[in-house]
């Protein structure tokens, strides 16, 4: 890619510095590697750009860098600043070569782990300050052309730092007011006369050959870099220079502890007798233990649990689709795979997950706990509507009848001719769908994408025998056609209040529907009794057929929530309560307050209820629901009943109920699940307030203290694209293969083995690990887990 200039000026205005470093991340991702950037005080900026590792990226700065130059930088990256840099250049610098033309500020190269800083003048207090140096990869440096503020090399625990004393206003303190306090580690380099270092903490050692064949090295490239190889000649001399480092504990230490050896004879022992006070009851063995590192002698062991446990998000769908393998997918770059896997857990993947579902597994995203913006399952929901057709096994199981053809009956039709059965759906509509297409609005879910996913689902049904109203009479005659029956009726009988003056009432229902088919009117002033999410979506129909005074009811605080509830708002819907309904009237509605609500059109959205009059007796109901096991099973064994017939619900939840049921028919016909032993029936009342999640009766959710999100942006409030979610997805209980654990553990023990299956796994070597635990701390996933080591017997 061409060289790329970004602005930090945007039409006379300054943009924000998440803003900036937003545009120079999308640059680099799109594959820009020479970047220049004309700065206004922005903060951060070369920092965290990740591809340098393999991509060199070159940053040049010009104008006015803010705090936090080059902060977290990585490896492969270097970035020259024109002229001054702000404080904290450098902080947490993790590989990135900074260049600075110029005067650095306070607090430079603080806490910097890896990289050089190369400064041509002076720099602010407290540089070099807690930094530190694995000694598994090159120490950090610092080179000050000028002298250095007070404080220098505070809390240094590592690193080297070359300060050259260059028109420094006082020569005799080039390294500043009280430097090196704290100092743990690392080297100083400075030139003039021989300085005060804190006593404590630090020492003059002499210079030698080495360390003076790799200072005049150093020097030479560091001159190179900042334009200033002539004064070379003048900072070559050996005798000018002094070699600072820190004094060791041993030095340090001012007064000899006693052992607990000495301790235990001389005055446990030797006051209380042998044993002290528990000598007559022990007689262990107190000879010192040595220091146990590996093996079976390790105090923890770490696991890895790749894939043992659900995520958050999939364990709070009801569909139990699998979200964070839709994301894995998307990373790995198989954007078809992540569209496609969503079809083997719901027919709907556009239609729902994209539009109409309250997102149970956004609610459940483990960066909810940091206040992070959950990844948005929104985006990955829309671009389903690309999914193509599952792939189709013959048919050789049973012949499974779905009365219903609402999205409970459709996801059950669906899942048992994945698996091979033959479903044939019966409803009474003359279109498939149920309330997706009969009630929910158009502002709720395009008309384009509906139609697409219900024409797909009639290619994979196959059998649909539309307009066919059930009957007693047509309800036995369907369950002696069938191997089995699955119940999807849904709710279609809408309640209404028995108030004076109901026969003017409109159930929201019938008021949806006829919106839909083109069919409604209502007047300019519109109450609706009842304030839930069909409530709104009445509202918002309402305002679209030219309703301006809406007011939404209710005995209690609204339900309501989501997009539901933000379209009424959106639309001029009012809310009250509590309200209290004494009569209809032509005036309006007359509450038990005495207050009148003024209306030409009342709409009554209390909810709907079953139509059970064609059910036969044997098959058991309970408060006008039917009743089911947890296995979806009636008192009728080979009959079924799924979706709002069993209890009102989500979505969501009616399709999970149809795989459920799907994936029981499916074992009892194959002989893997008896007949007889799922035909318990559970206790209704608590059935219907139970989210069924298909997917996860198998595995518990992970621990979400597991994971550790200080890898991900905290800044980021929104999503544009599904690569953007897949990238900031913690993939909880889900490796992803990042080499973080490989790289810390202080051992080497960890190696990443290639499976014959084309898979991997991280494995720790008993031999080297030593049980620190390092690995488990710093996994964004949480698949390591530190459990105590076997006892030996």
């Amino acid at each position: 890619m061409e060289h790329v200039h970004i602005s930090g000026n945007e039409n006379g205005v300054r943009l924000e510095s998440r803003i900036l470093e937003e545009r120079i991340q999308q640059a680099v991702t799109a594959g820009a590697r020479r970047l220049t950037i004309e700065a206004f005080g922005q903060h951060g900026i070369g920092g965290r750009l990740w591809v340098s590792a393999t991509e060199p990226v070159q940053v040049t700065v010009t104008g006015h860098a803010g705090q936090r130059l080059g902060s977290f930088g990585f490896p492969g990256t270097t970035i020259e600043v024109m002229g001054p840099a702000s404080d904290d250049t450098g902080w947490l610098n993790a590989g990135a070569h900074i260049i600075v033309h110029g005067n650095a500020g306070n607090g430079t190269a603080n806490a910097m782990a890896q990289g050089k800083l190369w400064v041509a003048g002076h720099i602010g207090a407290r540089g070099m300050t807690m930094t530190k140096h694995n000694p598994r990869f090159a120490p950090p440096e610092l080179w000050v052309l000028g002298g250095v503020g007070d404080y220098f090399a505070e809390f240094m625990a590592g690193g080297i730092a070359v300060v050259c004393g260059v028109d420094a206003p006082d020569p005799e303190q080039v390294l500043g007011y009280r430097p090196c306090v704290g100092m743990v580690g690392g080297r100083i380099f400075y030139r003039g006369p021989e300085q005060w270092v804190s006593p404590p903490d630090a020492k003059h050692v002499p210079l030698g050959d080495e360390d003076w064949q790799w200072l005049r090295a150093g020097l030479a490239d560091f001159l190179e870099r900042i334009g200033r190889s002539d004064l070379l000649p003048k900072l070559a001399g050996r005798a000018d220079w002094h070699l600072v480092v820190a004094r060791s504990p041993q030095e340090k230490l001012t007064k000899k502890r006693r052992s607990m050896s000495e301790f235990r004879a001389q005055v446990w022992d030797g006051e209380l007798g042998r044993g002290g006070l528990i000598g007559d009851l022990t007689t262990l063995d107190r000879s010192p233990i040595g220091y146990i590192v590996t093996d079976e002698l390790r105090r923890m062991v770490p696991v890895w649990e790749n894939c043992k446990y659900l995520p958050p998000c999939q364990s709070s769908c009801p569909t139990g689709i699998p979200v964070r393998e839709r994301w894995a997918f998307i990373r790995a770059g198989r954007m078809d795979e992540a569209v496609n896997l969503a079809l083997r857990f719901t027919p709907f993947p556009a239609t729902v997950c994209g539009y109409l579902c309250p997102n149970l597994c956004m609610q459940g995203c483990t960066r909810n706990l940091d206040r992070m913006a959950p990844v948005d399952v929104r985006l990955l929901g829309r671009a389903s509507e690309k999914a193509g057709m599952p792939e189709l096994p013959p048919i050789t199981g049973a012949s499974v009848a779905i009365v219903g053809g609402g999205p409970a009956g459709i996801s059950a039709a669906w899942q048992l001719r994945l698996l091979g059965h033959n479903p044939v759906v019966y409803d009474r509509e003359e279109q498939l769908g149920g309330k997706l297409s009969a009630a929910i609005p158009e502002s709720r879910i395009p008309r384009a994408v509906l139609e697409a996913e219900l024409a797909r689902a009639r290619q994979v049904i196959g059998h649909v025998q539309l307009q066919t109203p059930l009957t007693p009479e047509e309800f036995q005659s369907i369950r002696q056609r069938h191997d089995f029956v699955i119940l999807a009726t849904g709710a279609s009988m809408p309640r209404t209040l028995p108030v004076p003056g109901k026969e003017r009432l409109i159930t929201a229902l019938d008021f949806l529907k006829a919106a839909k088919r083109g069919a409604a009117q209502v007047g300019r002033r519109v109450v609706i009794i009842g304030a839930g999410n069909v409530g709104c979506d009445v509202a918002t129909e309402a305002a679209r057929l030219g309703a301006t005074d809406i007011t939404l009811i209710d005995v209690q605080k609204p339900a309501s929530f989501g997009k539901e509830r933000e379209e009424a708002e959106r639309a001029g819907a009012r809310f009250l309560w509590p309200c209290f309904t004494k009569e209809i009237t032509a005036e309006g509605v007359l509450l038990t307050d005495g207050r009148l609500l003024p209306a030409d059109t009342v709409i009554v959205s209390i909810g709907d209820a079953p139509d059970l009059s064609a059910i036969p007796e044997d098959i058991a109901r309970e408060r006008g629901f039917v009743t089911v096991n947890q296995f979806g099973q009636t008192t009728d064994p080979r009959v079924f009943a799924i979706g709002d017939v069993v209890r009102l619900g989500l979505l969501t939840q009616a399709i999970g109920d149809g795989r459920r049921v799907a994936e029981t028919i499916d074992g009892i016909h194959r002989g893997t699940r008896p007949l007889s032993d799922t035909a318990e029936i559970a206790d209704a009342q608590a059935l219907r307030h139970e989210v069924m999640d298909p997917g996860n009766l198998l595995s518990e959710t992970i621990d979400t203290t597991r994971m550790h999100l200080a890898y991900f942006d905290p800044r980021r409030a929104s999503f544009g694209s599904v690569e953007e979610c897949a990238s900031e997805c913690a993939s909880c209980g889900l490796c992803r293969d990042c080499g973080t654990c490989e790289a810390i553990c202080p051992r080497g023990a960890i190696s990443r083995q290639s499976l014959p299956d084309g898979g991997f796994a991280m494995v720790s070597d008993p031999k080297r690990c030593i049980g620190c635990g390092f690995c488990a701390d710093s996994c964004p996933c949480g698949i390591w887990h530190m459990v105590p080591n076997t006892p030996m017997g």
